[in-house]
């Protein structure tokens, strides 16, 4: 892809932003994603609330397969 500012990219397709994040993410390294990812007090809050919610629903979580091909296609 040619050199694009944000502001145009920011404009594509939402399927097409979703595939170029998956791809940005995906070129980061494991020690590279884990860090600079310091969590406030309201994102701890936030993720302790989920898994309790995930805990009592267990069958309402979504495999990563489907949220990525959901992702990628727009479904």
């Amino acid at each position: 892809m040619s050199s694009m500012p944000l502001s145009e990219l920011l404009k594509l397709e939402p399927a097409r932003r979703a595939e170029l994040a998956l791809a940005l993410w995906e070129s980061l390294s494991e020690i590279e994603r884990g860090s600079n990812f310091d969590l406030t007090p309201a994102d701890v809050a936030e993720l302790d609330r989920r898994w309790l919610e995930h805990l009592k629903d267990p069958g309402s979580a979504v495999p990563w397969d489907i949220v990525r091909r959901r992702l990628q296609t727009g479904e």
